[in-house]
Parts: C-alpha cells; structure tokens; sequence
C-alpha cells in the first residue's frame, strides 16, 4: 500500500515537473518554423534527386556491362 502512495506521489511529482519544464521552453514563431520546414523540404528534395540520378547511372552502368555478355 505505502509503495501504491509513493508512486502516486512521483506520478504527480513527475507530471510538476514536466509542466514547469515546458514553461521554459522557447517556442519559435510561425516565421521560423515556416523557415525551417522550406529548408527540411529542399534538402529533401536535392538528396532525392541525388539518389535518382545515381540509381539512373548505375542502372545504365549495369544493363551496359550485361549487354557485353549477352
């Protein structure tokens, strides 16, 4: 029974504690995440093109070196 307390106190304590740590925390505004989001979605898109292009020329690298002995 006293172990049942003492988690319902450290339950609570933890959950005081979450709140008083998210009040420190420093949101960024619309502008930055908007920001942010744009880069993520750029950088994105460039590596996916980088591995387009490379799976395109090993492709090609591939049915060139087969078609040798075929």
């Amino acid at each position: 029974m006293a172990e049942e307390v003492k988690k319902k106190k450290s339950r609570g304590q933890w959950f005081r504690e979450m709140k008083s740590e998210l009040k420190k925390v420093v949101w960024p505004d619309r502008k930055t995440v908007a920001k942010n989001t744009g880069t993520v979605l750029l950088c994105s898109l460039a590596i996916g093109v980088c591995i387009w292009i490379f799976d395109f020329v090993m492709y090609t690298v591939v049915q060139m070196i087969l078609s040798l002995f075929a």
